[in-house]
């Protein structure tokens, strides 16, 4: 069994509608060259910075607003499930908010969504990001059946935590949409992915930001499939770009049998 993939890097602004028109373009495209799912990376309707004094007026509560509705109407548009890489979504705390992926199906059902866990805290003197000042961390781990395959999902910092995906258990695939800064993405981004696919067994997807930004702010880019070997099946460098992938279920079968490394675990 395979499925066709697309991943979209793009580099968002702070302006909601220039961002959806963007995505637009881009989704018709993947749809076009026969994508079945596509992913949207973090922050895709949306990239601000922490001194932005409107950098939550977008939120939504969950399945209503601007931007969820929109994901509904173009998926049911192409016929594809859309992995959007996080919506904000209001919380019942006051001014505090969940970063949020949601998986829409080609109907235009949310089927799935994921609250992002693990919030990114960094300061290198030069750099701040606390994404605790506004944000809540999840508490549950998601995963979903999409035309068969089963999808784990995660966001950016997560990838620095193994454990959520050995606690994910044997699904098919890992999709992490993010917005990993140049910085710390030149150093670990390939690694870490790498890492998590060959550890879990299993197709890692990282969609990122891809460039210089509005706000100032620059992402990584350089979105990739890996296989279950860790091997890099396709990469992007930065900036706006579509890259596209097949998985197989019989490959992962087939490396989940000569090396049944999840029946060698001692340590539970």
């Amino acid at each position: 069994m395979k499925l066709i993939i697309a991943a979209l890097q793009m580099i968002s602004t702070r302006d909601v509608i220039e961002n959806l028109n963007k995505a637009s373009k881009m989704i018709a495209e993947a749809a076009g060259n026969g994508a079945q799912v596509v992913v949207l990376p973090e922050f895709f309707a949306k990239i601000t910075t922490s001194d932005d004094p409107y950098r939550t007026n977008h939120a939504e509560d969950f399945g209503s607003g601007v931007i969820q509705s929109y994901l509904k109407d173009i998926a049911v548009l192409h016929g594809i499930h859309i992995i959007a890489g996080s919506v904000l979504l209001n919380s019942s705390t006051a001014n505090k908010f969940y970063n949020s992926c949601l998986v829409v199906s080609p109907d235009g059902a949310i089927i799935a969504h994921y609250d992002k866990i693990h919030l990114f805290k960094f300061n290198d003197g030069f750099q701040h990001y606390d994404e605790s000042e506004i944000l809540l961390a999840g508490d549950k781990i998601v995963s979903c059946d999409i035309l068969g395959f089963n999808f784990g999902l995660a966001i950016c910092y997560d990838l620095r935590f193994p454990e959520l995906f050995r606690t994910l258990g044997l699904v098919d695939i890992i999709v992490l949409p993010s917005a990993f800064t140049y910085q710390t993405g030149l150093a670990h981004w390939e690694l870490l992915i790498r890492a998590r696919a060959v550890e879990n067994q299993c197709y890692f997807l990282g969609v990122n930001q891809g460039g210089a930004h509005d706000t100032g702010r620059r992402t990584y880019g350089h979105s990739m499939l890996v296989d279950p070997w860790g091997e890099v099946i396709v990469s992007a460098l930065e900036g706006e770009k579509i890259i596209y992938a097949t998985i197989d279920s019989d490959k992962i079968r087939d490396i989940r049998t000569k090396l049944p490394a999840f029946e060698h675990r001692r340590i539970n």
